[in-house]
């Protein structure tokens, strides 16, 4: 059997098995997903699974709790607790070096995206009725004005 040559690092082998130079260009079609840039394991591979993927678990377990508390009546704290589970998953995927399978695209767009729906979160669930924490004074006029005739 032939041996493949590799005449450097960047030569890849062809269709028929022939060494070819490759590009630093993005190719015309996309084969393959990227790997997060923070998709490793939070932990060694040593540990057990849990313990490797703990920063996803914190994420899921606080918005775990707070759906529970929404559903136990106390709809305001538990919104609270879905936000701030948000919020730390952006925190985390700022902060941490390698965040496991908390880690779905960029960093940057990771922690746009927690941060933006954690925050919405936040915010409306004290703006909720009735008593809200937060009173926003032109949304009262607004509502007026696209409900009037």
């Amino acid at each position: 059997m032939d041996q493949i040559e590799v005449r450097d690092p960047v030569s890849a082998p062809d269709a028929e098995g022939r060494p070819r130079r490759t590009t630093r260009r993005f190719p015309l079609f996309t084969r393959d997903t990227a790997r997060p840039e923070g998709g490793g394991r939070a932990a060694s591979g040593d540990l057990p699974a849990p313990a490797r993927q703990w920063p996803v678990l914190v994420v899921l377990g606080l918005a775990g709790v707070g759906l529970l508390v929404t559903a136990l009546d106390a709809f305001r704290f538990g919104t609270l607790l879905v936000g701030g589970a948000l919020l730390a998953g952006a925190v985390m995927r700022w902060l941490l070096p390698s965040v496991g399978m908390l880690a779905v695209r960029s960093r940057f767009t990771d922690i746009v995206t927690y941060g933006v729906l954690g925050l919405a979160i936040v915010m409306l669930a004290m703006m909720a009725q009735p008593k809200p924490w937060l009173e926003v004074p032109f949304l009262k006029d607004t509502l007026h004005f696209t409900v009037e005739n």
